[in-house]
């Protein structure tokens, strides 16, 4: 399939990669220069603008926030402008379910095909092809992209008819793994400060009941204080927070856990950790029992 793709940070990069890989015709733009080399290498081709990366059957975007997409599909050197009808955008960014609504209305103006194609998993997943995909869109839609999907990811979950769906379902995903993130980070701050060895701590624990990939992808990291590289930067999960809990007052529903979330990362901002993992949230129990800063 000739494909465009938007969008080369750490996940997307590897996303492309698969691919070219996979046999798709892949022409790929980032709005900071520089990051195709590697794509171009294995035989992408590196497209001068938007508009020329949406010279294709299918243009998939990653970016890392509203802003940067809205940047991208809107304006006359846009996705929207300049996409031919009939050809799907495929949005795999964790972006608001006001923008993804947005977003759908505009293509079906224009006549074009849209999802929403949010992804679970974090870089490495993305260069083994193995990340989980949650769609949503048109049924008809969802399987003209699945050879797309496939080459991206190990499985591919559809949850709906209407694109933003997608979108509410990764950021509760989001909301839940931060949860879980700073319930680890208090059980370890608890029994780090009454002597028990913490990376023994999270080894029992992930290897009993909390043997989930939240606990053992995240645990380790908190109890070795390890929250650089960031595969997941701090300031992205604050901002998938602030738009779970956007999406919860459109729908009137009662979030407290995640207020309290909001305040941790942002507390975790002001203290200096936007170049940090996530996992840092971890890490503010530590301190705040007055341990050594993590």
């Amino acid at each position: 399939m000739k494909l465009g793709f938007i969008g080369l940070g750490h996940m997307g990069a590897a996303m492309a990669a698969n691919l070219v890989r996979a046999g798709h015709d892949v022409s790929v733009f980032n709005r900071t220069p520089g990051r195709a080399g590697s794509l171009i290498e294995l035989g992408a081709r590196e497209a001068s603008s938007v508009a020329a990366a949406s010279e294709a059957e299918a243009v998939i975007t990653m970016l890392s926030d509203d802003d940067a997409l809205s940047q991208v599909a809107f304006g006359e050197e846009g996705l929207i402008a300049n996409l031919p009808r009939g050809a799907i955008h495929v949005s795999m960014s964790s972006v608001s379910v006001a923008l993804s609504k947005l977003l759908a209305q505009a293509h079906a103006q224009a006549g074009q095909r849209y999802i929403a194609a949010p992804v679970f998993g974090r870089p490495a997943m993305a260069a083994a092809g193995k990340l989980f995909i949650v769609v949503a869109g048109d049924p008809a839609t969802i399987e003209a992209c699945q050879p797309l999907l496939g080459a991206m990811g190990q499985k591919a979950i559809p949850i709906g008819a209407e694109p933003a769906a997608a979108n509410l379902v990764k950021l509760s995903g989001n909301f839940l793994t931060a949860a879980a993130i700073e319930a680890m980070g208090e059980a370890v701050a608890l029994v780090g400060k009454a002597g028990i060895d913490r990376q023994t701590y999270i080894d029992l624990l992930t290897a009993t009941v909390f043997n989930a990939a939240p606990y053992t992808t995240y645990g380790p990291l908190i109890a070795q204080g390890k929250f650089e590289p960031a595969a997941f930067a701090a300031p992205l999960a604050y901002k998938d927070v602030r738009l779970a809990l956007a999406a919860a007052e459109s729908l009137r529903v009662p979030m407290p856990l995640a207020s309290l979330l909001h305040d941790r990362f942002l507390r975790l901002l002001v203290a200096g950790g936007e170049h940090l993992d996530w996992a840092a949230l971890g890490g503010l129990a530590t301190q705040d029992a007055g341990g050594a800063p993590r």
